[in-house]
């Protein structure tokens, strides 16, 4: 048995809002934080938060947050005693979680066999057949030519869904309706998931058609214990990648609970599991459900998990990664309400859902009772091409779900972004669609209800973002071109040199918490 890790420094190997979240952990735990950022995000929040920080490299994440050395180098310069990945980037990459235990620093996250045993998808269906959790009929391993993508297709029937092997997130994805869209399907996620991952490999699985996506989050210590705290309903999906995520799920009932949780906890014991992560489940019409995969990291929706057990997850890794035994059973577990999470996007619902670049001009965060946000960006920032387009994730909790429903609504609709344009109308189209309201959806919910006019926007809204950019403009002292107005609240957006408009205070911070350069 392991003897417990001081945890004193830690670096997160990460940008955004999860940086964010994971500096105020460990600031509450008196732990000493140091941030690394790309020449893109040297005024983001999370340098500013940080108790040092430090450049990592140019704005393209192969150049900055996907290098392995200039990380270690860091950890080294700042003497930090672990490294947290946060979640993408480095974060489910065996290589990355072994360097860094074999450079001396604790990974907090779970070991390097975890991570390659269930980042290979193929090799972690087999793994799971083996521990007797039910998977959804597919290949017995990557399929390389449509010849072999026949076989199984002649024997499955269609619909088909083609995967790639060594990742997710929707990424090498493709539904397969009929035989002659096979050829095009298989090159097509073939490419996409070499692109993605540098593994072009697929595999083909049975298409569940109307499924729930459900999934249990777990933890585990290095001492043998292993718990669940209970489910998530992600089935609101636009192109696999989760929108609105919500616990406790309308179709889950305790005894199923009961069942898929165990099922859950003996999935992450089949493959040494330790610290936190979540196992997938697909959920059919009929109430089976089939392991679909695992996220060996901390998910973009685990505030939805903390509110509803009082948990925070942050704190557990930590205490995890520094040698403790869990500090709860499985019966200490409690979920108390409902707890529903939005991500908000930077990109244009009304333009077919196009990545909107720009300065934010104006933010008014969402606020008010039961309502968390969980942010990365400020007034003043520039959402980029380099990364990922999420601005924010609003959680609300209620004591029952309309309760957690109407607060959500009201606080989207609070919710003031200029500068760029935002999923936010998509988010309400779900909120109130009676599909939704019922419990009655699948994972077909978006592409079955979402048509596009349904996503223009509504004259109230035009003028109240033409207003917050005027007032903006005139006191940086900026004339109001023709046509500036209508732009209000998308990618375009007048001027150049926003970023320059960070508060002095905030320069002033960020000197001091810089530091260095690598």
């Amino acid at each position: 048995m392991n003897t417990q890790r001081p945890i004193r420094t830690v670096l997160i190997a990460n940008r955004g809002e999860i940086a964010v979240r994971i500096i105020r952990t460990c600031r509450e735990r008196g732990i000493r934080t140091v941030a690394v950022y790309s020449d893109a995000d040297r005024t983001m929040p999370h340098v500013l938060l940080a108790d040092e920080a430090y450049r990592i490299g140019p704005p393209p994440s192969r150049e900055s947050y996907l290098l392995v050395e200039n990380i270690l180098d860091v950890a080294r310069k700042a003497g930090a005693d672990a490294i947290h990945p946060g979640y993408g980037f480095l974060s489910e990459r065996p290589e990355f979680a072994e360097a860094v235990s074999h450079a001396g620093f604790v990974f907090i996250g779970p070991p390097g066999s975890a991570i390659r045993a269930m980042g290979d998808k193929t090799a972690a269906r087999q793994l799971m057949r083996r521990a007797g959790v039910p998977t959804v009929p597919g290949s017995e391993g990557p399929v390389a030519t449509e010849a072999e993508a026949e076989v199984f297709c002649a024997s499955a029937g269609y619909p088909v869904l083609i995967k790639a092997a060594a990742g997710g997130g929707g990424k090498g994805m493709r539904v397969v309706q009929r035989r002659e869209e096979l050829a095009a399907a298989l090159a097509q996620a073939q490419s996409e998931a070499r692109s993605a991952f540098g593994d072009s490999r697929v595999y083909l699985e049975k298409y569940l058609e109307e499924p729930r996506h459900i999934e249990f989050q777990i933890l585990a210590d290095e001492h043998g214990n292993t718990v669940h705290l209970g489910e998530r309903e992600c089935s609101i999906q636009r192109r696999h990648q989760k929108i609105v995520e919500e616990s406790p799920s309308v179709v889950v009932d305790e005894e199923t609970r009961h069942r898929m949780g165990a099922v859950a906890v003996r999935a992450a014991q089949a493959c040494g599991y330790v610290n936190a992560g979540t196992i997938e489940f697909l959920m059919d019409k009929t109430g089976a459900f089939y392991f679909l995969e695992m996220n060996t990291r901390l998910q973009v929706e685990h505030p939805v998990t903390e509110l509803r057990t009082g948990l925070d997850l942050v704190a557990e890794q930590l205490n995890i990664a520094g040698g403790k035994p869990l500090g709860i059973r499985q019966e200490d577990v409690r979920m108390n309400g409902h707890a529903i999470e939005c991500r908000i996007c930077a990109e244009d619902p009304a333009n077919n859902f196009l990545p909107s670049t720009g300065t934010i001009v104006h933010l008014a965060a969402a606020q008010g009772p039961g309502i968390r946000e969980d942010r990365g960006v400020e007034t003043g920032q520039e959402i980029s091409v380099y990364y990922d387009s999420l601005i924010s994730k609003v959680i609300a909790w209620g004591a029952t779900r309309p309760v957690a429903i109407a607060r959500m609504e009201r606080a989207l609709r609070e919710y003031a972004i200029a500068g760029v344009a935002t999923n936010i109308p998509v988010c309400l189209f779900v909120l109130g669609h009676p599909a939704f309201r019922s419990g009655t959806f699948d994972t077909g919910f978006l592409p079955k209800y979402l048509r596009p006019e349904i996503l223009l926007p509504q004259e109230g809204q035009s003028h109240t973002a033409a207003v917050i950019l005027a007032a903006w403009m005139e006191h940086h002292g900026m004339s109001m071109m023709p046509g500036n107005a209508a732009n209000a609240g998308s990618d375009r957006t007048p001027g150049k040199n926003h970023g320059s408009s960070l508060q002095g205070w905030k320069a002033r911070r960020l000197e001091m918490r810089r530091g260095g350069t690598s």
